[in-house]
C-alpha cells in the first residue's frame, strides 16, 4: 500500500510517500502501526482532529475499512479565501 504524506506531515516525518505492507483493517489502526514505529511517527499522527485522509483518493474517516485499498494519505485541513 502506498502512503503519502502532505504539509506539515510530511515535514514532521520526513519523506512524501512510502509503501509499506500492513495487515491493518481500518485508517485507525494504520495510524496506530505507524506511529509505533518511531517518535517522528508519533509526533505527525499525535493530534488526530488536525488531520485529513484520503482512501484511493476520496476523502474518508479514521474508521475506514482498508480492504483492497491501494493508497492512502494523510494531510492537515485545507483552508480557502
Amino acid at each position: 500500500m502506498d502512503i503519502l504524506y502532505f504539509a506539515w506531515v510530511r515535514e514532521r516525518i520526513g519523506v512524501p510517500r512510502e509503501r509499506i505492507e500492513t495487515s491493518a483493517a481500518t485508517v485507525s489502526d494504520l495510524v496506530a502501526e505507524l506511529r509505533s514505529r518511531e517518535e517522528r511517527y508519533e509526533l505527525a499522527f499525535s493530534d488526530l482532529g488536525s488531520l485529513r485522509v484520503a482512501v484511493d483518493q476520496e476523502l474518508a474517516d479514521f474508521d475506514a475499512s482498508l480492504a483492497g485499498v491501494r493508497e492512502v494519505a494523510f494531510f492537515p485541513p485545507m483552508t480557502g479565501g
